[in-house]
């Protein structure tokens, strides 16, 4: 087996260490290196990075807070609500134009 020398922090081999400690045969140092690589290598990471809020929700929250800016503050909240529908939908008669609406059922 050929050999690798490495350099590590101390506070990083005296984590190695512990974790060598906690291990039921309590692997040398070496070994608990080897081990902990193989550990990692076996563990399936995602192929790219988690977003946080995906664009799609975000561009609702940004939505919403615009359209709470513009809504007259004075009408019922069931007004309130109903103008904010008719906002974000849109006019009846262009609805099924727009295609980031799912299609109702049926066509």
């Amino acid at each position: 087996m050929p050999t690798t020398t490495l350099r590590l922090p101390e506070e990083l081999s005296a984590q190695i260490d512990a974790w060598a400690r906690k291990q039921a045969d309590g692997p040398g140092h070496s070994e608990a290196i080897r081990r902990l690589i193989e550990k990692a290598l076996k563990t399936k990471t995602p192929a790219k990075p988690v977003r946080g809020t995906p664009n799609k929700v975000r561009a609702a929250e940004l939505a919403a807070k615009t359209l709470e800016k513009i809504i007259d503050p004075a009408a019922a909240p069931e007004e309130r609500a109903q103008r904010r529908r008719r906002l974000t939908k849109g006019p009846s008669e262009f609805r099924e134009d727009r295609v980031d609406l799912p299609k109702a059922k049926g066509e």
